[in-house]
């Protein structure tokens, strides 16, 4: 047993910490209520005016009642698509859910945006619940309804290797990796959107709602000059008694959603992943306090050990080379009774032993990945892959040290190591972006582009290629070296206060999960129950590779 002891002082400075996050994280859940609303009220009353439930309500009917879905995707396409009216949710709902206690990815088309039409980064939300299902053998559920693409953006959704034909193509690669997918028809499936359904292992389609084909009747009427409505075309009785495209005909959403729950309680009971499990236990840390550990100011340090303490169970945590590398945490620790790793970026470099600083032994700045630390780092994920212990990463990093001390001590080298050993790790790994994710760090520290099974953001996310303050000083010389040297200085002012505020904005995680650079924003104190879930999720996959790096420099 290793307790982790805490120092945090709950002072004024703690005080006002926690009131700018927790108002941030009120903030945060006010504007996700607004998202959640889809196409807004009228759009929703609408839905349910034609006899359909809503693409929640689906949702909510077919998972466990009471369970809790692990929604992804919450953000997508916010703040864009402007020009159409905007598309909340990128016009679908995924996540994880349970189905008989058993979790399940579930996708589902809704129709108050725009009909349902798949938007580009519609298409990516799609995708990337089928990843998550792939990753981890989740089944995978998918509730259509849905116009087919958005025509104007068509260029955008149908001919490359991430667009449209993509979903196709992965339900094939779902299928044949023995992943069960159901998918039922509760509304519109046109064209090449029929494929999704058909290419399921069993599909259901709900009476006077459901339809599939592959052209409408209008452009049936216009191709051929046949006169026929949808329903003859290919409405329930059509595609289920007469062409058996379809498997199953139901009278309502209910029956289909009962006949679907049914069908997954009989599903053959899997095998677990290897991964280690005990009992949960709370932390010795209260995890309401992570709201008070942050600063608010992303320069200011604060000690990683603080916000490890209030994530694992018992605050027990093993810790790898404590007194090496020191600008990265590593060891492993439980969370809700999962045995996991933990990598978290060291903000503070202090001896808690003598009080000193580390800066007044060597020279080290918090945030900042050393060679001494990339290479501590490298080895503990290595040794993590052969114990089989999956990793969780927390995120807040400036970025690798540069300098001729660095260059001259294989920063480069070392900092390699590391991205070649996360890049080849095998076990599962979870990306918690805590604060600065900048640069290469992002890499190292398993960003989007490393294969992590699950991305979460906390309100004080920020990712970028490098900081705002550099990132808009390099930009304004860029552009003041274009325009010459006749620039006032109020020129320069404003031309530096609109490049950070675009810069600020682009820093903000609502960004990062417009474009599902993570998979949700969550409130800190959640983050050992979604951490829990995730590594649930993860453990349903059962195969866990050997582990091979490629050639590293010593």
């Amino acid at each position: 047993m290793a307790i982790l002891d805490s120092t945090l002082q709950l002072d004024a400075t703690y005080e006002q910490r926690r009131a700018h996050w927790l108002a941030e994280v009120e903030r945060l859940a006010a504007e996700e209520g607004e998202l959640r609303l889809g196409g807004g009220a009228k759009a929703l009353d609408r839905q349910r005016g034609q006899g359909k439930l809503t693409a929640r309500e689906r949702v909510t009917a077919l998972v466990d009642e009471g369970s809790e879905l692990l929604e992804v995707g919450l953000w997508a396409a916010h703040g864009l698509y402007g020009e159409w009216g905007g598309a909340p949710g990128a016009g679908v709902v995924a996540g994880v859910g349970r189905i008989h206690g058993r979790d399940v990815m579930v996708v589902a088309d809704d129709a108050t945006v725009k009909a349902g039409a798949k938007f580009p980064l519609g298409i990516k939300k799609v995708l990337r619940a089928q990843e998550i299902a792939l990753e981890n053998r989740l089944p995978i559920v998918y509730l259509v309804d849905s116009a087919g693409v958005f025509l104007p953006m068509q260029d955008e959704i149908f001919p490359d290797r991430e667009h449209y034909g993509r979903i196709f193509y992965n339900n094939a690669r779902l299928s044949a990796a023995g992943v069960f997918q159901s998918a039922a028809i509760v509304g519109s499936c046109v064209a090449g959107g029929a494929y999704l359904p058909i290419m399921s292992d069993e599909t259901h389609i709900v009476e006077g709602v459901g339809s599939i084909f592959l052209a409408g009747s209008h452009l049936v009427a216009a191709a051929i000059g046949e006169r026929i409505d949808n329903e003859a075309l290919g409405g329930a009785v059509v595609q289920a008694d007469i062409s058996g495209v379809v498997d199953h005909r139901h009278a309502d959403e209910a029956a289909c959603f009962r006949m679907i729950r049914s069908q997954f309680e009989k599903l053959a009971a899997t095998p677990r992943a290897p991964f280690a499990r005990r009992a949960a236990r709370p932390p010795a840390c209260d995890p309401e306090e992570l709201l008070g550990l942050l600063p608010v100011e992303r320069s200011r340090p604060y000690d990683a050990h603080e916000l490890v303490a209030r994530l694992v169970d018992d605050s027990d945590f093993d810790e790898f080379k404590a007194t090496h590398g020191r600008t990265i945490v590593c060891g492993t620790g439980w969370i809700e009774g999962h045995a996991v790793g933990i990598v978290a970026n060291q903000r503070s470099i202090v001896d808690k032993k003598t009080g000193l600083e580390a800066k007044d032994r060597e020279l080290q700045i918090g945030g900042v990945i050393y060679s001494d630390s990339a290479d501590k780092a490298a080895r503990f994920v290595e040794i993590c892959n052969q114990k089989k212990i999956p990793l969780v990463f927390l995120q807040d990093v400036t970025g690798f040290m540069v300098g001729s001390r660095a260059e001259r001590g294989g920063i480069i080298k070392d900092g390699a190591k590391l991205v070649n050993a996360v890049a080849n790790s095998v076990v599962p790994k979870i990306t918690v972006f805590v604060g600065n994710s900048y640069g290469a760090g992002n890499y190292a520290m398993c960003g989007k582009a490393y294969g992590a099974r699950f991305l979460f953001a906390w309100p004080s996310a920020s990712i970028a290629v490098m900081g705002g303050e550099q990132a808009s000083s390099t930009l304004l010389s860029i552009q003041l070296k274009n325009r010459g040297a006749d620039v006032s200085e109020a020129e320069k002012q404003a031309l530096l206060d609109d490049i950070r505020q675009r810069y600020a904005d682009a820093m903000n995680p609502r960004f990062a999960a417009a474009r599902l650079w993570v998979d949700a924003i969550i409130d800190p104190r959640d983050t050992r129950r979604v951490l829990a879930r995730a590594l649930e999720a993860c453990a349903t996959n059962p195969d866990v590779p050997e582990f091979k790096t490629g050639v590293l420099q010593t």
